[in-house]
């Protein structure tokens, strides 16, 4: 393959890709040693998202793998079910797969997106959800969206309701280590928004 062919992605959107990419794999699965590893070495700033970095790489220098995948399964699994249920329909609606989840499937299919095998659960998960916008910003599944793409399947399926379930991780009563994982999902959220709001349609 030609390198020269391939699309140049500002650092920026790699930088806001990667954050996505993170989340998304951080509320997929309790993370183990190495994934705490990575966690304590990121380092913040004096911005409100810099802050909350700062604090869960602090934290997570502390974390057990064992601990955190005990919380996690209190979290997001449970006896029948976890303490967030971490699904747009349900946010959005009250209910599993309702509307939302039927909106999401068919910008799936226009992108040519498709459940993997492996995962059993509805496709509006959080995480998923944050790993599909982090791929369609650098172009995982074929050429990078654009800001105008971006915005529109931010505003149809993460917008709505992902800010008000970070701020329910944040104050869960089950959160320790994902506290700070909220307030990172939430602040960044809230500047994805804000900075989409700012592109005309």
């Amino acid at each position: 393959m030609n390198i020269a062919t391939q699309p140049q992605i500002p650092d920026e959107d790699r930088l806001r890709a990667d954050l996505y990419n993170y989340l998304g794999v951080i509320l997929s699965a309790p993370p183990d040693q190495m994934m705490l590893d990575q966690t304590a070495g990121l380092s913040g700033d004096e911005t409100p998202l810099g802050q909350a970095v700062g604090a869960l790489s602090k934290l997570a220098r502390i974390t057990k793998p064992k601990s955190v995948e005990s919380e996690f399964n209190r979290l997001f699994i449970g006896l029948g079910r976890g303490e967030l249920l971490p699904y747009a329909s349900y946010y959005l609606t009250g209910f599993l797969n309702e509307k939302p989840l039927a909106l999401l499937r068919q910008d799936m299919a226009a992108q040519g997106l498709a459940r993997a095998e492996t995962v059993f659960e509805p496709e509006d998960n959080i995480a998923s959800l944050l790993e599909m916008m982090g791929a369609l910003i650098v172009g995982r599944f074929g050429t990078p969206a654009d800001l105008a793409a971006q915005k529109t399947f931010f505003n149809r399926h993460i917008g709505p309701w992902a800010s008000h379930f970070f701020t329910d991780l944040e104050g869960a009563k089950n959160s320790v280590f994902y506290a700070p994982v909220g307030t990172v999902g939430r602040v960044f959220m809230e500047i994805e928004a804000e900075a989409f709001r700012m592109i005309s349609d």
